[in-house]
């Protein structure tokens, strides 16, 4: 069977749209995904699902968090390949202390991705963006509560997409990666 990544946009941040991730966990085996595991506690997670259709994942599972929780949330699933080209093609080199000042924006269609290029003019030295076939990259060496660019990701310029800081894509990558070529990740800590 096939191996997703899940993304969900703006849970457990404040007060508002709350999801508990063994409650998303639960969710997401109620809808056919097997040998799933979260990732902290911002709506990460990866699984098996016999069905291919990323699109109709998010769908599903969109529907589901408005059942279950009572609200509604982007969900972007990438597939275990989309995900790892996405972790690929990101044009910064970053040393663990970047990790952090770096956002990869993720969207469910292409479209939203390419349309991510509208926020160029936003940039401002030292960042950098790119905007590339799977996902978007910002490097914000001054940090990201100053940047312009990260303000429109996560505001409703950024409604299409959610993001997470290449710290976070790294543990997703070291989740995923395994999967990809049929082997189950070692479990942590």
């Amino acid at each position: 069977m096939p191996h997703f990544v899940v993304l969900l946009r703006g849970v457990n941040v404040g007060k508002g749209h709350r999801v508990p991730m063994a409650g998303f966990s639960e969710l997401l085996e109620a809808l056919g995904f097997t040998d799933v595991s979260t990732l902290l506690n911002s709506g990460n997670a990866v699984g098996r699902s016999s069905g291919r259709s990323t699109t109709a994942h998010a769908d599903a599972i969109g529907q589901a968090l408005q059942a279950r929780f009572g609200f509604t949330v982007t969900v972007v699933v990438k597939s275990a390949v989309e995900f790892l080209a996405a972790v690929a093609e990101n044009p910064f080199v970053l040393t663990e202390a970047e990790h952090p000042s770096c956002l990869v924006a993720f969207a469910q269609e292409p479209a939203a991705v390419r349309a991510l290029q509208a926020l160029a003019p936003l940039v401002r030295a030292p960042e950098r963006f790119a905007v590339g076939a799977q996902a978007a990259y910002l490097r914000c060496p001054e940090g990201i509560l100053d940047s312009a660019v990260a303000s429109a990701l996560l505001g409703k310029a950024g409604r299409a997409v959610t993001t997470r800081n290449w710290a976070t894509v790294l543990k997703l990558q070291a989740l995923v990666r395994p999967l990809a070529v049929g082997k189950r990740p070692a479990p942590g800590p």
